[in-house]
């Protein structure tokens, strides 16, 4: 297990159908039970996979067939109903783009308090602080409260701090699908540079011209479970003949 960056085995989560969604804190400690109740589903189950140190995986599969939740399980944001994720060393998440960011502070505070939530000291901040800014391109906007912010202008701030983690492991959740071609073209070279210092890259993306430039293998999930694990392009040409078949 050491010498894995992320290891899964039989991993299972469930959601309900209701308004509640995700099952509280109470309902966990209630329910024992491992069967499905009305109005419950199996989101993933029965993943099993490893994942070794400086490898760049892509993840695959339709809208709705356990992408995104298998994501925040190696990110620590879910728990598990059944089996387990270790995940050996820090993660720098690239999920849920806007999460973390408070409204109403600038976008100086929001650097500071988000680079410091993901372990940044202070000085490292410091030091880092004139490089998030120049890669957000927020130089006119460093003091204007993060609510007033474009979309836009969200995504590349959350980019320009994650990218700035040293942690080894990288998870990146269909990002570099928002912002325009420019800014695009900044995050694929700031990935290839990271991806060329040996760190672990966990991509979900639905664009098969990002998962070929950048992932060597492949996960094809359907239907909450592991349907092939393989060279990356070997993966893409089952999901798209499984695609066109309907």
């Amino acid at each position: 297990m050491g010498d894995l960056a992320i290891e899964v085995r039989d991993l299972g989560v469930r959601f309900r159908r209701n308004r509640r969604g995700r099952r509280s804190f109470k309902d966990l400690f209630a329910d024992s039970s491992r069967r499905s109740k009305p109005g419950e589903f199996w989101a993933l189950r029965g993943v099993s996979f490893d994942v070794r140190p400086g490898e760049s995986i892509g993840v695959v599969g339709r809208n709705g067939q356990g992408k995104s939740t298998l994501l925040k399980l190696v990110a620590g944001v879910l728990l598990s109903d059944e089996g387990k994720v270790q995940v050996n060393g820090g993660v720098a998440p690239l999920i849920e783009i806007t999460g973390g960011f408070v409204g109403d502070l600038t976008v100086r505070e929001n650097v500071r308090l988000t680079a410091g939530l993901h372990g940044m000291s202070r000085a490292e901040v410091s030091r880092r602080f004139d490089g998030i800014i120049d890669f957000a391109e927020l130089h006119e906007s460093v003091d204007t409260p993060y609510k007033h912010l474009s979309n836009g202008m969200k995504v590349r701030l959350a980019f320009a701090v994650v990218s700035q983690l040293e942690e080894p492991i990288l998870l990146v959740d269909e990002v570099l699908a928002v912002g325009d071609k420019a800014f695009r073209e900044k995050c694929y070279t700031r990935i290839d540079e990271l991806l060329s210092e040996g760190r672990t890259l966990f991509f979900v993306s639905h664009n098969e011209k990002d998962l070929r430039r950048f992932c060597e293998r492949g996960l094809y999930l359907d239907k909450g479970g592991l349907v092939m694990d393989a060279p990356i392009a070997e993966v893409l040409d089952r999901y798209n003949a499984d695609y066109n078949a309907g």
